[in-house]
C-alpha cells in the first residue's frame, strides 16, 4: 500500500522555525521527485518547494526562498522541510507529494503532475 505520511506541523511563534518529516511506505522513494504544498485557510493549494529524484535539484517558490530548505533521505525513504523565520502568512496545512522525476526548471510542470499525496500536517504560526 503506496502511504506518505507528513509529521512535525504544529504551533510555532512568528520568527521560529519547523521542520517537517514525510516518510514514504508501499513504493521505491528513490524513483520519484517529492513536493511539499501548503493550503493556507480559504485559499488552493499551492507548490511551495520540490526536489529531484536523485536530490541535486531543489527550488523553492518566492515566498519561501531563503526561509525553506527541502532535503531527502533516500535510504530512510523521508523528505524533509526545513522552515525558519516562519511569518503568520506561512500558516497551512502543508501536504507532501510523490511525482515523476523531472528535469531541472520544470517545476511548474511537475507541481502539477503529482500521483501520490500525503494527508497533511498543519502549521500555525501565530503569537
Amino acid at each position: 500500500q503506496v502511504q506518505l505520511v507528513e509529521s512535525g506541523g504544529g504551533l510555532v511563534q512568528p520568527g521560529g522555525s519547523l521542520t517537517l518529516s514525510c516518510v514514504a511506505s508501499g513504493f521505491t522513494l528513490r524513483d520519484y521527485g517529492i513536493g511539499w504544498f501548503r493550503q493556507a485557510p480559504g485559499k488552493e493549494r499551492e507548490g511551495v518547494s520540490c526536489i529531484s529524484d536523485s536530490g541535486d535539484d531543489t527550488y523553492n517558490v518566492d515566498s519561501v526562498k531563503g526561509r525553506i530548505t527541502i532535503s531527502r533521505d533516500n535510504a530512510k525513504n523521508t523528505v524533509y522541510l526545513h522552515m525558519n523565520s516562519l511569518k503568520p502568512e506561512d500558516t497551512g496545512v502543508y501536504y507532501c507529494a510523490a511525482g515523476p522525476p523531472y528535469a531541472s526548471g520544470s517545476y511548474h510542470w511537475f507541481f502539477g503532475v503529482m500521483e501520490y499525496w500525503g494527508q497533511g500536517t498543519l502549521v500555525t504560526v501565530s503569537s
